[in-house]
């Protein structure tokens, strides 16, 4: 069998270790990727792919350096794709939008930092509309298909993303998450989605949503694979307004962890009883890793997720894309034109009194942390099929980023992880939290629990005779 043809394994250590066993090279990794996205034909993951022959070059130079300068490269010859609204140089940035775009002579810092481990860039993925919802169809360059059943959506912002690395035509691949875009789309791909706490990874070369509180995002197949990502993108950019300085705190879990699940009353899965099953039985799992606390109060959290899609912080939005709003309004989709212009009328009067009700909503979340270590949330309350979005495009929207909205205004750390199938083969996923800065930790941690689950990983478990992953 060709290696075209052949399954390759794209998990990061399985990867490294063909290369290191001279079974594989990153040529044929090239070619087998490209190969595969041709054959998949217009499946709405991409919105442009790095031409061939520059990514077989990228390849073979790779290729010609000695052991020990290969050694230097922690991600020599490892496939990558980069959300739309990240730029690289050769390749245009669109936000899923033609009328906005344009071509950056350079690299944003993050996807530099990635090219200089060694990494290859494969191409630039589908995405909501200016980053603007959870769903993953607000875009005129299609939807991307859910791996596990194409009725259902791929979940946003960063739909491409996910499905590329659930679909293995990248080993990784870079997002961006505002109120959830990193994670939701993560949680309905079976995948990994890590949300860094803000200003650790520069967000110069990315084109603003909600630029005080938006960071990049990394999705991988697992845990581990999305640390060492995350870990060779970040770094401080003085060029970066919201850059931080501050060190990571050290990654000694605590025994035993503490789990925090919000009160049964708070949590609300919209009459899904296969998300509230699989969430038990998550739970479940928790208290062979821990202790589990069951009353978390949610109501600050509740109130924050009020104020990012329905408050104050549209007027960050929308003076973000005002000029596009302003000279070509009909090159947005509706829906996403509609969500912008609402942050026309929020007056200043009202932004401060949102940033000073956050202040108020985080101190009282800072109390929480006493009492435990990570907070456990379904990473959606259900899954949504294409045809209801539709319908009912902005409350179905609002809704899946019940547990992802406040995690940014709460300046948090996330780490979304895979968590069972529905009896139907949709995926399912939970959400751990943790203070700023407790990235490392909440790693290890979320890789026990991912790893307890024993899944298939991303889209190993669709039968392609059906499209359904298996129940």
């Amino acid at each position: 069998m060709s290696t075209a043809q052949a399954k390759i394994d794209l998990e990061l250590p399985r990867l490294q270790a063909a290369y290191a066993a001279g079974t594989l090279t990153p040529s044929a990794v090239v070619d087998h990727v490209l190969h595969t996205i041709a054959s998949r034909g217009a499946d709405g993951v991409w919105i442009s792919v790095v031409d061939r022959d520059t990514a077989l070059t990228r390849a073979r130079r790779l290729e010609a350096l000695s052991a020990d300068e290969r050694a230097g490269l922690p991600l020599w010859g490892v496939p990558f794709s980069v959300k739309d609204c990240i730029d690289t140089a050769g390749l245009p940035t669109t936000s899923a939008c033609p009328a906005f775009v344009y071509h950056p002579s350079v690299d944003s810092p993050a996807v530099a930092r990635l090219l200089a481990a060694g990494a290859i860039l494969i191409g630039k993925t589908n995405m909501d509309q200016f980053a603007t919802g959870l769903v993953g169809t607000r875009s005129p360059y299609g939807v991307a298909r859910n791996p596990f059943d194409a009725d259902y959506i791929p979940g946003g912002s960063s739909s491409g993303a996910a499905v590329s690395v659930a679909s293995e035509l990248v080993s990784f691949a870079l997002g961006t998450d505002t109120g959830g875009s990193g994670r939701i789309p993560a949680a309905f791909n079976n995948v990994v989605g890590l949300k860094p706490t803000r200003g650790l990874i520069s967000g110069v070369g990315t084109v603003p949503a909600c630029r005080s509180i938006e960071t990049v995002s990394v999705f991988a197949l697992t845990v581990p694979d999305a640390r060492r990502v995350f870990d060779i993108v970040r770094g401080f950019d003085p060029e970066d307004p919201f850059a931080r300085r501050d060190a990571l705190k050290p990654d000694a879990v605590p025994s035993p962890v503490r789990f925090g699940i919000p009160a049964r009353a708070a949590l609300d899965f919209f009459g899904d009883a296969e998300s509230e099953r699989l969430f038990d039985a998550a739970v479940r799992r928790l208290g062979t890793l821990g202790s589990v606390t069951t009353d978390i109060d949610y109501t600050p959290f509740a109130e924050l997720n009020q104020l990012l899609f329905k408050g104050p912080w549209l007027a960050e939005r929308y003076g973000a894309l005002r000029e596009i709003v302003a000279r070509e309004p009909d090159a947005l989709f509706p829906v996403t034109r509609a969500i912008l212009e609402g942050g026309r009328s929020i007056s200043g009067a009202d932004v401060f009194a949102g940033q000073q009700r956050c202040l108020v909503l985080r101190r009282q979340i800072e109390r929480l942390w006493q009492d435990i270590d990570v907070l456990v949330v379904p990473t959606a309350g259900t899954i949504e099929r294409i045809e209801a979005i539709a319908a009912d495009p902005i409350e179905r929207n609002f809704r899946l980023g019940t547990y992802t909205n406040f995690v940014n205004l709460a300046d948090l750390a996330a780490v979304a992880v895979p968590a069972g199938f529905r009896a139907d083969g949709l995926p399912f996923g939970i959400s751990l939290i943790a203070p700023a800065l407790s990235d490392h930790q909440l790693a290890r941690v979320a890789a026990r629990v991912h790893e307890s689950g024993g899944l298939p990983l991303g889209a190993r478990a669709v039968d392609p005779a059906v499209g359904r992953g298996a129940a």
